[in-house]
């Protein structure tokens, strides 16, 4: 048995990973890299006199996360197996800390200072660790015969969710990670096999209660005499963008001015106008606004394809994976970096209302990047033991 499992391992580590999805994973970080230098330099020679700042951090943070992918490629992803309860017990409680003693900014906390050097954000790591515990928690119930169960298959991965989405919503007030820990879940439990029927039953509860909430949340604020919330803010600036061209449609209409300036093939790298305090700190979600801007239509289409392709072989991962587990987990983690992705570009051309989503491998942050990295590490580990077509 113990020669068995030796040669078992073995073959994992001389495997071939997914060469498609590592070679674009390169050229997105490469380009965004690029981009950051370009879109960050105005802000950061404001604040340092030097056009590098930013470059330099986030290069720093570039070469960990890679070494970090490379190793987590090299390791069997079924031993996560083992560390569902403590992980899933983890996640709560990190977030719960970051929400009562974080580093706030901006009216939200979420940030931990690590020793007055660097700012970690621990929700950019627990969407990771949702798609490890629902991809074994859902795995399991599917082996099982209980996910198409409405009690197991459909309340029993909610309940779980309702510690994290309290806690990200009341304590973080960060609505966008939240967003995106949801649809992991709701992803992975699709794919695990959860009856369609369950979801429309869960939607048909779940949408009447969040109008009430709204409702009910601006008529309070209209009879206090008081703004309903930068939310709904952002919907009626969404709904109307000239309504508040200098306040909360300040930021959507500058995009958009650089977006049309960027024509079919741009205004050249590292010539926007916008990125120059313009748009507010151009390096974070909104610098696909500066990339359109300086590389234009063709240059956006050429980024929006490499995010394609990525999803696209994160999807072959997920369907040639060898058991149920690396299936949801690879669908999982390929929610993740695809969806931000999608919900990024679709909020910097005004298609959706403003929240703060970082658009994966480009905007400024390195608990984003070091969290996609890892993300890109597990797909390759899973793409070892792919089943051959």
């Amino acid at each position: 048995m113990a020669k068995k499992n030796k040669k078992g391992f073995s073959l994992f580590l001389n495997g071939k990973f997914d060469y498609v999805l590592f070679i674009v994973t390169i050229i997105l970080v490469g380009v965004g890299l690029m981009m950051l230098l370009s879109a960050s330099g105005p802000t950061s020679i404001s604040e340092t006199g030097s056009s590098t700042k930013y470059l330099i951090r986030q290069g720093r943070v570039v070469a960990i996360g890679f070494v970090l992918m490379l190793i987590l490629s090299k390791v069997d992803y079924r031993i996560y197996k083992k560390l569902i309860v403590p992980l899933y017990i983890f996640c709560v409680v990190i977030l719960a800390v970051v929400g009562l003693i974080g580093t706030e900014d901006n009216g939200a906390r979420r940030w931990i200072n690590i020793g007055g050097f660097f700012s970690l954000q621990p929700s950019e790591f627990v969407k990771v660790g949702l798609a490890i515990v629902y991809a074994h928690l859902l795995s399991y119930l599917r082996e099982k015969g209980e996910i198409r169960k409405f009690v197991n298959g459909f309340i029993l991965p909610i309940v779980l969710f309702i510690p994290i989405a309290a806690i990200m919503i009341k304590m973080q007030n960060h609505l966008s990670a939240t967003i995106i820990m949801a649809a992991i879940m709701l992803v992975e439990m699709f794919v695990g096999g959860t009856q369609i029927v369950h979801f429309l039953v869960g939607a048909v509860c779940a949408m009447p209660m969040g109008a009430l909430y709204y409702i009910k949340k601006t008529m309070n604020a209209t009879v206090n005499g008081e703004d309903a919330g930068f939310r709904i803010g952002r919907i009626k600036s969404w709904l109307d963008i000239e309504s508040d061209v200098t306040g909360k449609g300040w930021q959507i209409n500058q995009s958009l001015y650089a977006i049309g300036s960027g024509g079919l093939f741009g205004v050249g790298l590292g010539n926007s106008n916008q990125k120059y305090l313009y748009i507010p700190e151009p390096q974070n979600d909104f610098i696909f606004a500066v990339l359109a801007e300086e590389t234009g239509f063709v240059g956006s289409i050429l980024v929006i394809i490499l995010f394609a392709i990525f999803v696209w072989r994160g999807i072959v991962i997920s369907l040639k994976a060898e058991d149920t587990y690396g299936t949801l987990l690879a669908i999982g983690l390929t929610t993740m970096i695809g969806l931000q992705a999608l919900i990024n570009i679709a909020v910097v051309t005004n298609t959706i209302p403003v929240t703060g989503m970082p658009l994966p491998f480009f905007s400024y942050g390195g608990s984003a990047m070091l969290a996609d990295l890892i993300a890109v590490g597990l797909l390759l580990s899973i793409s070892r033991s792919n089943k051959k077509s």
